[in-house]
């Protein structure tokens, strides 16, 4: 008799396929996967960003410079006609407002490579210069 007694639902059922019993199916080879895919998106960005080199300019091209996307100074190139040894002021405000013109189009670059970012309320900015900001 006792074998034709209904089993409550749930119970004697084998777990899901990948899942662990308990957990609704949580399935512990799907969220490795997934990590494991993040990491090689975060290496790819990273080189990606290593290897960008974003030009910042001022006084209409009379100041440059040159960064990768990791704001690692490759070059500075001054035009002559941008010395004035009366007023060195004026050089070392070109080569500061290129330098935050190449930095800004750098944010830009890691934002569009930030494999984070379409992860909604996540600030990739915040995890501390992960993607080699910060300075």
């Amino acid at each position: 008799m006792s074998g034709d007694l209904p089993t409550p639902a749930g119970q004697g059922e084998p777990p899901e396929q990948g899942g662990m019993p308990g957990l609704g199916g949580f399935d512990l080879g799907s969220m490795m996967q997934m990590a494991a895919d993040m990491q090689s998106k975060m290496a790819e960005a990273q080189e990606e960003l290593a290897n960008a080199e974003v030009v910042g300019t001022a006084g209409g091209g009379l100041v440059t410079v040159t960064l990768n996307g990791h704001l690692h100074l490759r070059a500075v190139r001054i035009d002559p006609s941008a010395v004035d040894p009366d007023d060195p002021s004026m050089l070392e405000d070109l080569v500061r407002a290129a330098w935050q013109d190449a930095h800004d189009q750098v944010a830009q670059l890691q934002a569009a490579n930030d494999p984070l970012g379409g992860l909604g309320g996540i600030d990739a900015g915040g995890l501390g210069g992960l993607l080699g900001g910060g300075g």
